[in-house]
């Protein structure tokens, strides 16, 4: 695991994980919550399903684990994402996340990098998610820093 590493150093190609996760009941309820999701299947099953965007919370996992100082010189902006859900994910489940940078470029001179993160179940390995989150690393300009 990277040590003394920010989300800003992570390069095309790098792996993170996997990491063996389980999302308590606790966790849904809360963050449901939170964002104002109050749909039965999230809130009145012993075992909820897991809200799609609560993806966003194994990504930043992946971050602390692997980039324990954070975003870097500059902060990081989500800048979209794009999830795939194949079959509910239901609290209480042992889940392996896995993350891959799988591309880092530059677009109106900002620098941005893609993450594809995967979600398993562990005892099968059956494929739950696919998500591609893009994060802008900075808003400053390539050439200025370049310089």
């Amino acid at each position: 695991m990277a040590t003394g590493r920010y989300t800003s150093d992570l390069e095309q190609g790098e792996i993170l994980g996997p990491v063996e996760v389980v999302i308590s009941p606790f966790m849904v309820r809360e963050y449901c919550h939170a964002t104002e999701l109050h749909q039965p299947c999230f809130q009145d099953d012993p075992q909820p399903i897991v809200p799609p965007s609560m993806v966003h919370l194994e990504k930043l996992r992946l971050y602390t684990l692997y980039c324990p100082e954070g975003c870097g010189p500059n902060a990081r902006v989500h800048y979209c994402f794009d999830a795939r859900w194949h079959a509910p994910v239901r609290a209480g489940q042992t889940l392996l996340v896995q993350g891959l940078v799988s591309r880092r470029y530059l677009k109106r001179e900002r620098e941005y990098m893609d993450m594809d993160i995967t979600l398993r179940t562990k005892a099968e390995g059956r494929l739950l998610v696919e998500y591609r989150d893009t994060i802008c690393l900075s808003y400053r300009e390539a050439a200025k820093d370049a310089a």
